[in-house]
């Protein structure tokens, strides 16, 4: 099966903000750009999950004006961004030191920010994962994406180390695909 990545567009916030799964807007043209691109390449009739945050809906909504034969998407928070607690929408690099020494040395299961870690978030996307029975398409989020690239190649394996995350992602706005093992 081949699952479709579309990350959301750029955010309508400053550079450096961690803004996570704070509900911002996204640029509006760039998230019809983007829905643009998407159309052009998406197959007829591919089901639709989007997180539940705004800025993947903006670009959801682009995407159902351009395209009415794909089903309409279906909001699943199980593809919302990592929750970064007390850190939202804040500088990142006013975030002190020792918070990210503490998210480095057990990047697995330390809830940055006091929320949710990176296990937590690999076993709610996993979850979504299981659920996918078809080709599909998921209007989604960084650190989404970055979570399928790791269970695609790795299952459920722990995050030993932050330097064994996927690095690579979609820009905002792009589109990514994987294939999915039944």
């Amino acid at each position: 099966m081949k699952l479709w990545l579309v990350r959301h567009a750029p955010v309508l916030l400053p550079a450096g903000i961690c803004y996570g799964a704070s509900d911002v807007l996204a640029d509006d043209a760039a998230s019809l750009q983007s829905a643009r691109q998407a159309a052009e390449q998406l197959p007829p009739g591919l089901p639709v999950r989007v997180s539940g945050l705004l800025r993947a809906q903006q670009l959801a909504n682009h995407l159902a004006a351009l395209r009415p034969d794909l089903p309409t998407a279906i909001v699943d928070v199980r593809l919302n961004e990592m929750n970064f607690g007390c850190w939202e929408m804040q500088p990142w690099d006013a975030i002190p030191q020792t918070e990210f020494d503490a998210w480095l040395a057990d990047f697995d299961h330390h809830c940055f920010g006091g929320t949710e870690s990176t296990h937590l978030v690999l076993q709610r996307v996993g979850k979504a994962l299981s659920g996918v029975q078809n080709d599909e398409l998921w209007i989604t989020h960084a650190g989404v994406i970055r979570a399928v690239q790791w269970i695609v190649e790795h299952g459920f394996e722990p995050v030993q180390k932050a330097e064994n995350w996927p690095k690579t992602v979609v820009e905002p706005g792009g589109l990514y695909s994987v294939e999915i093992r039944g």
